[in-house]
């Protein structure tokens, strides 16, 4: 089944093996893709569905140097040549919008405010155009600013469409802004957004409608990351995350979206599996950075019926025809970790096809 046809909001995919986004720093200080970042999705076509790294909605939510954008006119071209790239070869590609929130610093987002829900540092260090520095203390978002960072999203969002993206998908995964809100640890707000779950989960419920509203539910998806500790996040308390999460994908749920993708050490254990059933929608799995995601695992999680697709990440970053890989049994290229971050294209687009690994 796991390279069986499937329906993802309005989209017809081949088979259901999905690119997990994955972070590659590849677009430069102006955050403009060019013609290494084309040729790189340009390979992964034959995957079922591309979803793009993280893209940042305004400068202030830039976490990275070499993060690509879609605020400017320059950034929306330049992933314009990436989609028609990606639908030249047969493909289907969302763009993941991130918002990094707290994960960024003034050196490299152009000197704006970093912000957050409560002004809580990540204590940790980042790579900045100015060498490695500690995270600041992030600015509280205010009530009335929380409507304008939503606002954001949703214009980022547009332009993905005006820039050929099949959709979009909201990261509120791996402690980036939506995921803040959603973590009492990074959340201790004691407004309308913060406290109990149900006002933790209130600006994410809050920013997916108010992209549903401009784009329609089958364009947009949304990645979650419940009990995943990274940048910060503590989310320890299982009945507190179980209300938390419940709340969200219960609201969510009756606007159709094109899929909820949740990344989970566990994706067949009950937490992952009631949230499934809460969804009543396309369901996607990641089993997490712990363990790179294998061939028959893949196969079982969609065969049990524990997920519609499968977005994997280190064998897609090594195997551009990943799923001829797979299906026909094929040896895969083991992926590099050094090369994962970087501006060339060693460990990017020189990864061969199995043709080429023949010779």
């Amino acid at each position: 089944m796991l390279f069986s046809p499937m329906t993802l909001g309005e989209l017809e995919l081949p088979n259901r093996l999905v690119m997990a986004p994955l972070t590659r720093l590849r677009s430069g200080e102006e955050g403009v893709p060019g013609a290494l970042v084309v040729e790189h999705y340009r390979q992964r076509a034959s995957l079922g569905l591309i979803v793009s790294e993280g893209i940042y909605p305004s400068p202030a939510g830039r976490s990275y140097p070499g993060q690509p954008g879609i605020v400017t006119t320059e950034q929306i071209a330049g992933w314009k040549k990436v989609t028609d790239a990606v639908h030249a070869e047969g493909g289907r590609i969302f763009a993941q919008i991130m918002h990094g929130g707290r994960v960024s610093h003034e050196d490299i987002n152009g000197g704006h405010q970093v912000v957050a829900p409560s002004a809580i540092a990540l204590e940790a260090e980042t790579r900045t155009y100015k060498g490695k520095q500690a995270h600041p203390v992030p600015h509280e978002l205010t009530a009335d600013e929380v409507p304008v960072v939503i606002q954001e999203i949703v214009t980022a969002s547009r332009n993905a469409i005006e820039a050929g993206f099949d959709g979009v998908e909201l990261h509120s995964a791996n402690g980036y802004l939506l995921h803040e809100f959603l973590a009492p640890d990074t959340n201790v707000r004691s407004d309308g957004y913060g406290g109990s779950p149900e006002n933790r989960a209130r600006f994410v419920i809050e920013t997916v409608n108010a992209v549903v509203e401009a784009l329609g539910g089958n364009r947009v998806g949304i990645r979650i990351s419940p009990e995943h500790g990274v940048q910060g996040i503590a989310e320890n308390d299982p009945a507190d995350v179980r209300a938390t999460y419940e709340v969200l994908v219960d609201t969510i749920a009756p606007l159709n979206l094109a899929y909820l993708s949740i990344l989970h050490n566990d994706p067949s254990g009950a937490l992952v599996q009631d949230l499934k059933a809460r969804f009543r929608g396309t369901f996607l799995v990641n089993t997490g950075f712990g363990v790179v995601t294998s061939r028959d695992e893949a196969i079982s999680l969609v065969a049990d019926g524990h997920a519609d697709a499968v977005v994997v990440g280190r064998p897609a970053i090594a195997n551009p025809d990943l799923v001829r890989r797979w299906r026909e049994g094929l040896p895969v290229n083991e992926p590099d970790q050094a090369t994962f971050y970087g501006d060339s294209a060693a460990g990017y687009t020189d990864y061969p096809f199995y043709e080429e690994s023949r010779n």
